[in-house]
């Protein structure tokens, strides 16, 4: 735990020292504000567009974060040139995992329905998806930072990080817990800030009951804070995801880079070799 909040700290330093670490932050928040807007102006039809730009867009500013942290750079020019030069060792590893997922939920959607008959169990498939996606995400989940800290080919990057989170389980679950809260203060912090900016247009939610409050819907939640609410709503989602999108990326790469340099625990057992070269435990 001690090496989880050092490089926690190690973050907090990186971000504060190179203020282009927060280049990658603005552009999300950007993207985030954007995608809110046209969702309630558009509809789903160009906002799922737009996730899809939005994600490959934001691949080059986390392949630059991680290059530019492995090699201690502060410069813009730097992280461009590191971001262009990983961009597909980034993005291939992710495709690879996200084709492996669909794949895994097809094949569980298609034993659900002929199991129960033709008809769809969601959820037993919903169950069944996560117990698949959470063990290969949390396995996979170093396999950008191995690409970029190790230029490491696609393949070798998803083995390299399976080894490594298994080899320092703890300290990786450590790591996922830390992140797990920075993620929750930000979004309580900015969700506070949301509603003392539209606390005029959500004031009649409080004569709700639990019934009445637990139907509303997003759409209603929508038309009660009106045209001016959507846009309050679109700055607090840029600063909010502006302020953890460096603060997480600079924190992978710091942890993993600290990864790396730690010797993996190998228990000794005692035991010789015959003549023959087989291994014989004591």
């Amino acid at each position: 735990m001690t090496m989880v909040l050092k490089e926690l700290q190690e973050a907090l330093r990186a971000v504060g020292q190179a203020p282009v670490l927060w280049i990658p932050g603005v552009v999300a928040g950007l993207l985030g504000a954007v995608l809110w807007i046209l969702l309630n102006l558009a509809g789903t039809f160009f906002a799922s567009r737009l996730v899809i730009i939005s994600g490959l867009v934001m691949v080059l500013f986390v392949a630059g974060t991680f290059g530019l942290i492995r090699k201690n750079g502060t410069g813009a020019v730097t992280m461009v040139r590191e971001g262009v030069h990983y961009y597909f060792r980034v993005l291939l590893p992710w495709l690879v995992i996200l084709f492996v997922l669909l794949l895994v939920f097809v094949t569980i959607t298609l034993v659900t329905i002929l199991s129960t008959g033709g008809s769809t169990d969601y959820e037993a498939m919903g169950l069944l998806a996560v117990i698949v996606m959470i063990p290969t995400l949390f396995l996979t989940f170093f396999c950008d930072t191995a690409s970029v800290f190790e230029d490491l080919q696609v393949f070798v990057s998803l083995r390299r990080s399976i080894g490594i989170v298994a080899g320092h389980a703890r300290e990786v679950l450590g790591f996922f817990v830390v992140c797990c809260v920075l993620s929750f203060v930000d979004l309580f912090v900015f969700a506070l800030i949301w509603e003392g900016l539209l606390y005029d247009k959500l004031e009649p939610l409080a004569s709700y009951n639990e019934t009445q409050f637990a139907a509303i819907t997003p759409q209603q939640l929508v038309t009660l804070i009106g045209p001016d609410g959507m846009w309050v709503t679109a700055a607090v989602i840029f600063f909010g995801v502006a302020f953890i999108v460096p603060l997480l990326l600079a924190y992978k790469a710091c942890f993993y880079r600290s990864l790396i340099g730690s010797p993996v625990a190998i228990q000794q057992v005692a035991g010789e070799f015959d003549s023959k070269g087989r291994w014989y435990k004591y």
